[in-house]
């Protein structure tokens, strides 16, 4: 079993200091909802092979297998307590509303049949008409009231039903306006990131700020609707991953590990979620982190169905702030 290393968080409304695991398990299944007993059963494996940190979502509908996971991992005795797991799952924006704050997050703990998370996540810096799913209509889409939804959530905190709390795809901008009234400040930004979208300016703001990232997409999401081929398909990763007797995916991870992020990383194929730890016991050269560094950047992800002449987002640039 791997033995993965961590990263302290600074944000706490506690004196209490917390951990982050640098290589998660991800959930996220598309479509959504499609594969309960697969999630669950590869849940279940990732923590035979030392994966600690799950993260999940109410959008995604696998908040449920990963709770059935972790309780037949403790009927194995995989491991002793739940205690020794971190759990990490987010705040639909449908639910972006100060009075529906709680309640979801009530509804994430009866799912994963837990009494508390260890770190919960707004999922992204918009609200919908409360009801909405997924896939939404652009006209559902409204301005998050970032004060109010953040106290809702500093008030999760507070009766501890999450240890931390956080954010998701949040640029620099939008970071600034919640930290100008935030009591707690975010622990955690979790952004799409990996070497084809290296995020320097906002891992730049986060590091002064003391927000840790968590990268998403680490190898592009590649088959999802919200992926990228470029990552898995590029010929100077394929290159250094030769070089290096390594895969593409290790190549990747290796590098945010060595940008001081933690990464979550979704497959359920038991080879790839083995060597997708194997990335502690070596380094990439000088030589390819520069190669790395030169290659063209593209936003993998633009969440263009945010954007709308009539709603909150004119344009991508305006909903990411020029972080395009």
């Amino acid at each position: 079993m791997v033995t993965i290393a961590e990263a302290a968080l600074a944000s706490s409304s506690t004196d209490k200091t917390m951990s982050i695991p640098l290589i998660g398990f991800g959930t996220a299944e598309f479509p959504f909802a499609s594969t309960h007993e697969t999630a669950k059963e590869s849940v279940v494996h990732a923590i035979k092979l030392g994966y600690r940190h799950f993260d999940t979502a109410a959008l995604y509908q696998s908040e449920q297998p990963v709770g059935e996971a972790i309780a037949e991992a403790l009927r194995q005795g995989l491991i002793k307590s739940r205690h020794e797991l971190f759990i990490t799952s987010k705040l639909w924006i449908a639910n972006c509303h100060r009075h529906l704050v709680l309640s979801a997050l009530q509804n994430t703990l009866k799912n994963l049949g837990l009494e508390y998370l260890d770190l919960y996540l707004i999922h992204f810096p918009a609200s919908l008409r409360p009801g909405s799913g997924f896939p939404f209509e652009k006209e559902d889409v409204a301005a998050m009231d970032y004060e109010s939804v953040w106290e809702a959530m500093e008030e999760c905190q507070l009766l501890g039903l999450t240890k931390s709390i956080g954010v998701s795809n949040f640029s620099c901008k939008k970071l600034h306006n919640l930290l100008a009234t935030a009591k707690i400040p975010p622990a955690v930004n979790q952004v799409e990131m990996n070497p084809v979208w290296q995020q320097k300016k906002l891992r730049e703001f986060c590091e002064e700020k003391c927000i840790h990232i968590t990268a998403y997409s680490p190898l592009g999401g590649k088959g999802t609707p919200w992926g990228t081929n470029l990552v898995m398909d590029s010929q100077l990763l394929k290159e250094i991953a030769t070089t290096n007797g390594k895969t593409v995916a290790q190549v990747c991870l290796r590098w945010l590990y060595e940008q001081r992020v933690s990464v979550v990383v979704k497959s359920y194929n038991k080879e790839r979620m083995k060597e997708n730890l194997e990335i502690f016991d070596w380094k990439l050269s000088t030589e390819d982190l520069h190669k790395i560094e030169q290659i063209p950047q593209v936003r993998g992800n633009p969440a263009d169905n945010f954007v709308s002449k009539d709603g909150p987002f004119k344009s991508i640039e305006e909903l990411w702030d020029g972080e395009v």
